[in-house]
């Protein structure tokens, strides 16, 4: 079975290269975030075409996440368990966002996963974020013991160690390498899920995003945090894992632009 994640980073501006690589990377489970649109507008037929089911949680131009299956799509759920809101600067009422659905595909138990980004230390956006992966916790711990076959994946927002950083001294008072973030992934990784880390397809490290600017991708001055977490039983039937640096490549103008992370690909050998 083979299973990937991908920040898209808008679904419907990136459909043609989503397609061709669906195509070419034939993967049996893709997990998406940011796709930037609603249920609705999710270019679902199109998909379909290929032979996949489609599950989404999306409510407009931000956020949002799916999967993509065709090993079937079961048990979905929109949301996690006590899934804080945010209150946005501009509102008054607390929003809950679009960041997170599970469901089980081919007998394994999946859930793709946009962390909140947290902007900087001490921003209301930070504690959300951290109040948020206390609730992605909760639900490891509610469903981890029903399903053998387990796995959070997507795009985390944070870099497990320093040597997932290009630069680590330039993010010294930034989010995504902080203790508190950090101790989140501890504790997702005492619960018993294991980090599955891929291999570079170019350079030494397996870096899964990369900013648009400064010409970040061609040096290389990237960030390891699209993460896949994995039961014990799923991590150890991994059979390879890489990153497709390929679906990052291309002119960052005009209207066939990548998105800024690259897909992770998973390989494992169940039954």
């Amino acid at each position: 079975m083979r299973i990937a994640t991908w920040n898209v980073n808008s679904v419907v501006a990136r459909l043609p290269k989503l397609l061709d690589w669906l195509a070419q990377a034939q993967p049996d489970v893709l997990c998406l975030q940011e796709l930037k649109t609603s249920v609705e507008q999710f270019p679902g037929e199109d998909i379909a075409a290929l032979g996949y089911e489609v599950a989404v949680h999306g409510t407009g131009r931000w956020n949002g996440v799916g999967i993509l299956s065709r090993v079937g799509v079961e048990d979905v759920r929109r949301g996690l368990l006590d899934e804080p809101g945010f209150v946005p600067e501009d509102a008054m009422l607390e929003a809950h966002e679009p960041r997170a659905i599970g469901a089980t595909c081919g007998g394994v138990r999946l859930w793709s996963l946009y962390v909140p980004n947290g902007r900087e230390v001490g921003h209301p956006h930070y504690d959300y974020k951290l109040r948020w992966l206390d609730a992605l916790a909760a639900t490891v711990r509610s469903e981890l013991p029903n399903f053998a076959r387990f796995a959070v994946l997507g795009d985390f927002n944070i870099a497990p160690t320093d040597n997932d950083v290009w630069d680590p001294a330039l993010f010294t008072t930034s989010t995504h390498v902080t203790p508190a973030e950090r101790a989140k992934l501890a504790d997702l990784r005492e619960q018993g899920l294991a980090d599955v880390v891929p291999r570079a397809m170019k350079y030494d490290t397996p870096y899964t995003y990369w900013d648009y600017r400064a010409g970040s991708f061609h040096k290389n001055m990237g960030m390891r945090i699209d993460l896949v977490y994995a039961s014990a039983a799923l991590a150890s039937a991994v059979t390879d894992a890489y990153v497709d640096r390929e679906a990052r490549k291309g002119s960052v103008k005009g209207g066939n632009a990548p998105s800024d992370h690259a897909p992770v690909v998973v390989d494992f050998s169940v039954e």
